[in-house]
């Protein structure tokens, strides 16, 4: 499986806070059948000024560290980039940090409050050639008064990214409901971990993977948890893969669409 979305990284932001802690996610991610690993770090102004050139250092330093821990688990570079009026100007100047260098990004929008003319700002990215990856909105406060926006930017092209930990209840009765109803009705591109630590937050995927197959069926989970995030990592279009589909749309895949060489430069 790959992991798109993790704050592995120690010592950058409220992530891990040491490599320690690092080192012990990393081993638990290959435990749980993760092979490939976005490092992705919050670029929060004032708060995680973390710059891209500091990830890519930091991310080839982890790696090594890996290497020498045995742990064979492969990271790939990318930030966890919360929405700010200069966002766009940031992604043309390099200043937030797109998935394995690709056109795909995170980002994060308020957690309180609806961006204002956020459906605007999304047009204006993939005009601009850049391709919105939101994070976690079956998590986000608004979402009981905003789900029709979550649906309109699904259509107009962004993609959506549930945590795992929603789908298993690990946060809650609430972020459960809502990825499960957005899972059924074929509103989710990407399955990730959005990893913190190895308790509350862990780099799971598996038990998240298994719901997601008696959900929407076999072929569908394998697109959450490898078969768009290994499109966005080669930075590919998705037009060739198929579009997340409701319930009772159930296939079956085969054990060589898992076996597929990663890839990705």
């Amino acid at each position: 499986m790959i992991d798109l979305h993790s704050h592995i990284l120690p010592g950058l932001d409220d992530g891990a806070p040491n490599h320690a802690v690092a080192f012990e996610m990393a081993r638990m991610a290959v435990a749980d059948g993760i092979s490939v690993m976005a490092c992705t770090p919050h670029i929060m102004p004032g708060l995680y000024e973390n710059t891209p050139a500091d990830i890519r250092m930091r991310v080839s330093i982890f790696q090594e560290a890996l290497k020498h821990q045995g742990i064979p688990l492969r990271l790939v570079v990318g930030s966890d980039a919360h929405i700010r009026p200069d966002f766009l100007a940031c992604l043309r100047e390099g200043r937030i940090l797109c998935l394995h260098n690709s056109h795909y990004v995170l980002f994060e929008p308020s957690h309180i409050v609806a961006p204002r003319l956020i459906e605007d700002f999304m047009f204006e990215l993939r005009v601009a050639g850049f391709r919105p990856i939101l994070t976690h909105p079956e998590r986000l406060q608004w979402i009981e008064n905003g789900y029709d926006i979550f649906r309109r930017l699904f259509e107009q092209g962004v993609l959506l990214q549930i945590t795992a930990g929603s789908l298993t209840g690990a946060h809650g009765k609430r972020p459960r409901y809502w990825a499960q109803r957005m899972l059924s009705e074929g509103l989710v591109h990407i399955l990730a971990s959005d990893a913190h630590n190895t308790t509350t937050r862990p780099p799971l995927l598996s038990e998240a993977l298994q719901i997601a197959q008696q959900e929407v069926g076999d072929e569908e989970a394998g697109n959450l948890v490898f078969g768009r995030p290994l499109k966005i990592l080669n930075d590919e279009s998705m037009d060739s893969m198929p579009a997340p589909y409701s319930t009772g749309q159930t296939q079956r895949t085969s054990r060589s669409f898992f076996k597929r060489i990663f890839a990705a430069a």
